[in-house]
Parts: C-alpha cells; structure tokens; sequence
C-alpha cells in the first residue's frame, strides 16, 4: 500500500464489547456492507464469555453520514446487549498523540 492510498480512506474504528453470542460479526459486517463500508481490518477475542472485537473500517464511499452509521451500529447494540463504539481515525490518532 503506497502513501497514496492510505490518503484516499476515511478509517474509522469500531468495537464491540458484550456477552458473546452467535450472529454478531454477522450483524456488523452486514450493516457495513450494505452501507458500502470496507472493512480493513478486523480482531476478535472471546474471554471466558464475554467477546471483544476492533475493526478499521473505511468509510470513504460508505453511502451514508458517520451520524448514520453510528445509529444503524447502536440499534444492533441494543438489539444484542452489546457497546458498539465509533471513532474516527483523526479523532484516535489526537486522543493518543504523546
């Protein structure tokens, strides 16, 4: 991957914390998909019972707002008992500059 194609994504990170159960990458990944959002990269933990995910997602030719998406995500969270969080990579990147 060159410079320039990093310069031409808008990355966004998700995670996903709550009580494992079947059908949550399910879930996210097809909400992503059917709002054209890539997913760059993707880790996934399950501890005792309780599962963690973080993704990188991107969001440059996503069909819809940030505000959208974090709504569509929230639904699925309530729905499965779980905290879906999102944060835009510049936002990451301030939080944890040194």
């Amino acid at each position: 991957m060159t410079q320039g194609d990093i310069m031409k994504k808008e990355l966004v990170f998700i995670t996903v914390i709550g009580k494992d159960k079947k059908g949550i990458v399910a879930r996210i990944s097809m909400t992503l998909f059917k709002r054209n959002i890539n997913i760059e990269d993707i880790t996934q933990k399950i501890i005792e019972d309780h599962f963690i995910m973080a993704m990188l997602v991107d969001i440059k030719q996503a069909n819809c707002s940030v505000e959208t998406i974090v709504k569509d995500l929230e639904k699925i969270g309530k729905q499965m008992g779980l905290i879906i969080q999102v944060q835009h990579e510049n936002i990451f990147k301030m939080m944890h500059r040194i």
